[in-house]
């Protein structure tokens, strides 16, 4: 290899308090490794070490983005019975030549349901990170319908180095902009998907800051909630789910877990952008008979008509986007908002100098109160909280107010509290411009929502907003969204306005 390190990944990815992982490892020339496991939190605990773990130099298969590695089992990480739910970093060292080469792996230990006492569970937004992977050479953006959770993640997504351009968002005006993210990833030798997803985009800074402030918050995965819906059942401990940052890629049986918990009157708080806009399928299952977590996400996304589900009776399960026509369950049922009415905000050519702030528009709500924030103030601007991937929804104007119209399955009842302006990638202002053949991203979107990609219809979800509201569902559950992925980054940067309203909605609906 051009350049020698150890690449490794963890199985299963969650566990429950008391059961093993695997560790999967290839090592430059066979090197021992150095293995180090720390739960990551408001500070940075290790609970397991083990030095010259044997490791083979094992090749990455070529269809390894598809079908997984295949490697052999390395050594095993005995999970405490006593370690506390949350996300835990497995660090990986070799000795080259006197160098030391790291890379890392993640797993994440389930809470325990009877003894936890919490009331907030958090889902990582792992499934994008899958989608998002590309180690071995291809991803869900290149080509690949399928997508192996049993591989390592590729270089950025559980480590980013500080430095200038590390978030995909513009955080100054482009004539000011003083290192670009394109720049920092290739600097860092990082993927060039780097930006888009993993932990350290979005993760990292919230869990920092919810730890910090004294909030005590159980994590699981993404697949969790496919494969152990009993988190939020009806006997579930917890009274607020949350999403975090980019939460793109959810499955039918998520939605299920999630809708169910609130129609019992569960909340939920999306402080994510881009949240559930493709339908995934998890397959694959494995350990003991088809009851073992999942270990392949699939997403045909725009070749939706090569999925074997198209055009049969499973078309429900089709992977497009939840907003298209075909399958009649607009994430707006879920979350208030899509990505189909909203766009990017500071990222490329859309909305470059756009505020990086929400314009309040009912400061009369209570997730604002002691804020001192009043009408038309904008919130999160310094921080640039508005930035990269916003959702927004249908709405027209009533006495100078903003009010959802209903159209894009938004429920009637959505108060929208905050707004910016944001835009889809056309043809005119994508950074890689579709070949003549190939629909921009603006013409996909309206061709899925509206049958037709006629200029009419791309007119109608051309200006687009990340939108922050809120809604009750009929079972009594207060639903939440920022519509935008970078949220957390006013609660990085000490936001006065973001932390307070952030600490409002733990305290009302996380007691």
């Amino acid at each position: 290899m051009a350049f020698e390190t150890v690449t490794g990944y963890c199985w299963p990815q969650s566990v429950a308090p008391g059961e093993p992982v695997a560790l999967y490892l290839s090592s430059a020339g066979g090197r021992p490794v150095s293995v180090e496991v720390a739960r990551v939190g408001a500070t940075r605990t290790v609970v397991f070490t083990e030095s010259d773990v044997p490791a083979g130099d094992h090749p990455t298969p070529l269809d390894a983005p598809e079908r997984g590695c295949g490697w052999p089992v390395a050594s095993e990480v005995a999970v405490e019975p006593t370690w506390p739910s949350g996300y835990y970093e497995v660090v990986l060292t070799i000795d080259v030549d006197g160098k030391q080469r790291v890379s890392r792996a993640f797993f994440v230990v389930r809470p325990d349901l009877v003894s936890t006492t919490s009331t907030i569970l958090w889902a990582l937004d792992t499934n994008t990170w899958h989608a998002y992977n590309d180690f071995g050479g291809r991803n869900l953006y290149t080509g690949a319908t399928h997508v192996s959770m049993q591989r390592p993640m590729a270089p950025g997504y559980l480590y980013k180095p500080p430095g200038a351009g590390q978030r995909v968002t513009s955080i100054h005006p482009p004539d000011h902009q003083s290192a670009s993210h394109v720049g920092y990833l290739r600097m860092n030798h990082l993927s060039p998907y780097g930006g888009s997803a993993g932990w350290p985009n979005w993760s990292l800074p919230f869990v920092y800051w919810a730890e910090r402030e004294g909030y005590a918050i159980d994590i699981v995965t993404n697949a969790d909630l496919e494969e152990h819906p009993e988190l939020l059942g009806p006997d579930s401990p917890y009274s607020l789910y949350l999403s975090i940052g980019h939460d793109e890629y959810w499955s039918a049986p998520m939605r299920d877990t999630v809708e169910g918990f609130t129609a019992r009157g569960g909340h939920a708080a999306f402080f994510s952008g881009n949240t559930a806009f493709w339908q995934v399928r998890l397959e694959d299952p494995t350990g003991d008979g088809a009851s073992g977590p999942a270990a392949t996400m699939v997403g045909y996304k725009g070749f939706f008509k090569q999925d074997p589900v198209f055009d049969t009776d499973r078309q429900a399960e089709l992977t497009t986007m939840w907003s298209d026509h075909l399958l009649e369950r607009p994430e707006n049922h879920m979350t208030g908002v899509s990505f189909s009415r909203g766009g990017y905000h500071r990222i490329g050519k859309r909305v470059t100098r756009g505020a990086g702030g929400y314009t309040l528009h009912r400061p009369e709500h209570w997730i604002f109160d002691g804020t001192g924030l009043d009408y038309g103030d904008v919130l999160g601007a310094a921080a640039t909280i508005v930035g990269y991937e916003c959702d927004g929804c249908d709405f027209t104007y009533r006495d100078g107010l903003p009010t959802p119209t209903g159209l894009d399955g938004t429920p009637a009842n959505f108060e929208i509290l905050g707004s910016a302006p944001a835009a889809h990638f056309s043809r005119t202002t994508a950074s890689r411009p579709p070949a003549p053949h190939e629909p921009a991203e603006d013409e996909f979107i309206a061709s899925r929502l509206f049958d037709t990609r006629d200029p009419a219809a791309v007119d109608r979800i051309t200006h687009g907003h990340a939108i922050l509201g809120s809604f009750v569902s009929a079972g009594g559950g207060t639903v939440i969204t920022s519509g935008c992925t970078d949220w957390v980054w006013g609660l990085a940067e000490r936001d006065r306005g973001v932390e307070q309203i952030t600490r409002n909605i733990f305290d009302r609906l996380g007691a």
